[in-house]
């Protein structure tokens, strides 16, 4: 299997060029050349299985061989096995038809581990055996990072660098990056929103002459192809364990970056029967509004209660639009750089045929947190304010009440307690490995929205 380049510029590549790549030389993002595809036959076989015995049925076909299998299955089962839950993505009823995936069973409680734990050891398995240093530069809008931390930090040969928009993100998210220890970790506070941590992320990819020599940087935002490949397991899990493929299953998800959506329109076009996608998402509402107005156009980024969602610019969302658009790469990279210029519209064909699997929902804070309320009363199930978002848009876009829903939860609430206090409930504890987070040294530096500050910084304190 290659992968190729939505700008169509760059030359194909291996899974292991990709891992250790990020951004395309041409700015666009890798995407295999072809899915594998899996038959019902197939899936149905898979009942049964372990979370990481599936996950190594689906991730294999994208590695082709290029870690030996008995090496994958073994970096696929250390991934999971500090996860709190024996299921690892347990699914909860909160009604008839309706379901929530909990996806924030491990380490950092959130959803991204279950792609960072994967990462961490892929990287550190090729970087050992080619005896290989890297600098891993990511941005978080708040969990992606101590995720990224939590999973690379054991990395001998990898040097760490976050960037998080300062004071915007939660305190226990800001606490869990900045309290991880070790001398290859480095917390950089940016002076702006995320989407500018997301752009001098995306500088310093398209130029890395500021790196020592045989340095290079590896990304771990999900513009790296191996974490949206993490990703696609976990609906084909939750399917199997509703009566898949033999039953179809929608989900609402809810979205900032595009990435964990994309990762369910992926598992849809492997094979599992996915009757609708939701995206779900806040008054940072882009993708809301060109799914239902048929309209790409920047707003001003909005601080909210789902801090994680606060992304106008969705990098991966770039990804879907290579096959919208029937794989033209001019085309793509026409409509993704012309984005600030001028307000953007899909051919109607094309606009219709997004909208026939994907439906969307903006939702502000006020009704994220009367759903927090609400389903605590139904339930006593407390949720964080991304799964809420993604509850109430599930309630209000399901086309079919007949085929299961499940939205993803993506959070624990613990992570977000000035939503959850502002639903009129009480923040749960933290849970035992993180009862010492507020106790915790804290160690970042915060700088100026500016390219040349932080590339300097990382100049200064590469091992």
């Amino acid at each position: 299997m290659k992968y190729i380049s939505t700008r169509g510029k760059s030359p194909a590549c291996t899974f292991e060029q990709v891992l250790l790549t990020g951004l395309a030389p041409d700015g666009g993002l890798y995407v295999p050349e072809t899915l594998p595809v899996f038959s019902h036959e197939e899936i149905a076989s898979w009942a049964g299985l372990s979370y990481d015995k599936l996950a190594f049925k689906v991730i294999k076909p994208f590695v082709n061989g290029e870690i030996p299998d008995d090496v994958l299955q073994d970096i696929i089962e250390q991934s999971y096995a500090g996860f709190s839950h024996k299921a690892i993505a347990p699914l909860r009823m909160l009604g008839v038809n309706e379901w929530v995936l909990e996806l924030y069973c491990g380490p950092t409680l959130a959803f991204k581990d279950f792609a960072l734990q994967l990462l961490g050891r892929l990287l550190d398995h090729v970087l050992t055996r080619d005896n290989k240093k890297v600098a891993v530069l990511g941005a978080t809008s708040g969990d992606t990072g101590s995720a990224a931390l939590e999973g690379c930090r054991h990395c001998a040969n990898i040097d760490l660098f976050i960037l998080h928009p300062h004071q915007r993100v939660s305190e226990v998210q800001r606490r869990q990056m900045t309290t991880i220890p070790g001398e290859n970790v480095h917390n950089i506070a940016v002076k702006g929103n995320f989407d500018d941590c997301q752009r001098i992320v995306k500088a310093a990819f398209g130029n890395q002459s500021f790196l020592p020599d045989g340095r290079q940087l590896v990304a771990v935002n999900s513009i790296n192809w191996a974490r949206i490949m993490a990703q696609i397991v976990y609906y084909f899990y939750a399917s199997l364990n509703l009566g898949g493929p033999l039953r179809p299953v929608s989900f609402s998800v809810p979205t900032g970056n595009f990435g964990d959506i994309y990762a369910g329109y992926l598992a849809r076009q492997m094979g599992l029967p996915v009757n609708q996608l939701i995206i779900a998402t806040n008054r940072n509402d882009i993708l809301h509004r060109l799914i239902s107005d048929n309209e790409y156009s920047l707003g001003e980024l909005e601080h909210t209660l789902s801090p994680s969602m606060d992304i106008m610019v969705s990098s991966n969302f770039e990804r879907y639009l290579f096959d919208l658009f029937d794989r033209d790469a001019e085309a793509v990279s026409e409509f993704v750089t012309s984005l600030g210029k001028n307000p953007q519209h899909l051919d109607p064909a094309k606009w219709q045929k997004a909208r026939e699997l994907f439906s969307s929902l903006g939702v502000d804070d006020q009704t994220t947190c009367q759903v927090i309320a609400q389903v605590f009363e139904e339930t006593e199930f407390l949720i964080d304010p991304h799964t809420a978002i993604g509850v109430h848009a599930a309630r209000e876009c399901n086309k079919d009440t007949s085929v299961p829903m499940i939205t993803l939860a993506t959070a624990h609430p613990v992570k977000f307690a000035e939503a959850v206090e502002k639903a009129g409930l009480q923040t749960p504890q933290l849970p035992a490995h993180m009862q010492d987070l507020f106790e915790r040294d804290e160690r970042y530096s915060v700088l100026d929205n500016d390219i040349n500050a932080v590339t300097q910084f990382m100049q200064q304190h590469l091992g």
